[in-house]
């Protein structure tokens, strides 16, 4: 859940995801990617070793400086910005990982980031991007751990401690605090808030049709199975 630079990285290690997203771009076969939201770019260098052409575009400029300093295959084009930022009739697929479609909270944000990426791709391209489905109630297990996470600062080797603090829902908006604090000294080196939206898959289908893509489909938890109403993330493939 974490988008703090300073531990991203050591908490959001390879998982299951990351490979579903690997083998879906394989299956689409893009040659130019937007990655919308790609954070320290911690998954965006494993598409540029697989050889595919890379915008990477966030709002967190110490996250992109980050991801600039990171070893990886063909040139990246890197952005401080958002979905505004995508150029017209440009891209084979734009990219959106680690639920980064849950950090637009309102109605008109999140159809304007649909407008921006329907306009960026070219005829026949492709939208992937995974949320979490309400129905599954993830927060109810979030807010059963108690425990801090564990890392390293890369800068001088200090331990620290990240916190979680649940806030809950307010309207249809989540809401927590991430802390990243010292482990030796107890200071407190970060404290952001972070929030997030739960949409069904009724409201991100009729949310896709809305900006005009022709087809989609969502597949179920990481497999390319059809996604259910026990499905507990949501990886949806629209073609424009």
């Amino acid at each position: 859940m974490y988008v703090i630079p300073i531990v991203y990285d050591q908490v959001n290690r390879w998982a299951r995801d990351d490979e579903f997203f690997m083998k879906l771009l394989k299956k689409v076969s893009p040659e130019k990617i937007a990655d919308l939201g790609c954070g320290t770019g911690r998954l965006t260098t494993h598409f540029s070793e697989a050889g595919y052409q890379i915008t990477a575009i966030d709002p967190n400029e110490e996250a992109i400086e980050c991801a600039k300093g990171k070893a990886y295959r063909n040139d990246v084009m890197w952005i401080v910005g958002d979905s505004s930022n995508l150029e017209e009739d440009a891209y084979d697929t734009v990219i959106m990982t680690a639920n980064v479609a849950q950090v637009f909270l309102t109605d008109e944000s999140w159809q304007q980031v649909l407008s921006d990426v329907y306009r960026a791709l070219k005829p026949g391209g492709h939208l992937i991007f995974d949320t979490r489905n309400p129905a599954a109630k993830a927060w109810e297990q979030w807010e059963k751990d108690d425990t801090p996470d564990h890392a390293i600062d890369d800068q001088n080797g200090e331990p620290l401690l990240i916190w979680t603090d649940y806030e809950g829902f307010k309207g249809n908006v989540y809401s927590f605090y991430e802390t990243v604090v010292n482990a030796r000294t107890d200071t407190v080196l970060v404290r952001e808030k972070m929030q997030l939206r739960f949409r069904s898959y009724d409201v991100i289908a009729e949310s896709l049709q809305a900006a005009g893509f022709a087809s989609f489909q969502a597949y179920h938890d990481w497999s390319f199975e059809e996604a259910n109403p026990y499905t507990k993330s949501f990886i949806f493939h629209a073609v424009k």
